[in-house]
């Protein structure tokens, strides 16, 4: 990854810079766990996904720029409240954003709303995720998504999620 794909460090929007700083600190650093299907990955950018990025050399930098570029514009995690947007992007990243928006999506509709569940985060469901109680929404958005690892640990055959549900069950709660 260049340099020439960097924003400087200042001018990311403020919500996103928070959500990052938060995502950056779950990730870590480097690691190459046989047990991660994601394998190789760096502050959570993992080779899978990126088969052309040096994952090892990857800078926290590049990693912010990644976020941005292919994450945080890309399903507009801004144009939703705050605190949900900043949850479903971190949410995301881990899980993929189908699953992230399934969570959501569900979320809403145990708080009233009933929105389709069509892992998007469509105008309905931004709409609906705006006029929903914020606290409400964040405790069912962290329920949907603890269970939603439970469930991923308990399907896998090979035993490689338990390793990983702890973590996820804090991510799901943070």
């Amino acid at each position: 990854m260049t340099n020439s794909n960097l924003q400087p460090a200042g001018s990311y929007q403020p919500a996103f810079a928070r959500a990052v700083a938060l995502l950056l600190g779950n990730e870590g650093g480097y690691s190459c766990n046989p047990a991660d299907p994601g394998g190789e990955t760096n502050f959570g950018i993992c080779k899978r996904e990126y088969p052309h990025t040096d994952i090892k050399s990857l800078t926290p930098d590049d990693a912010v720029a990644i976020y941005f570029r292919d994450w945080w514009r890309r399903y507009c995690y801004s144009d939703l409240p705050g605190s949900i947007g900043a949850k479903l992007f971190g949410l995301a990243v881990n899980m993929g954003p189908e699953h992230a928006a399934r969570c959501l999506q569900r979320a809403l509709r145990a708080c009233g709303s009933p929105v389709d569940e069509d892992a998007l985060v469509g105008a309905g469901t931004r709409a609906a995720a705006a006029a929903a109680n914020q606290l409400a929404l964040m405790a069912a958005l962290r329920s949907e998504a603890a269970g939603y690892y439970r469930l991923l640990s308990a399907n896998d055959h090979e035993k490689r999620g338990s390793e990983f549900l702890n973590g996820w069950l804090n991510r799901a709660y943070e």
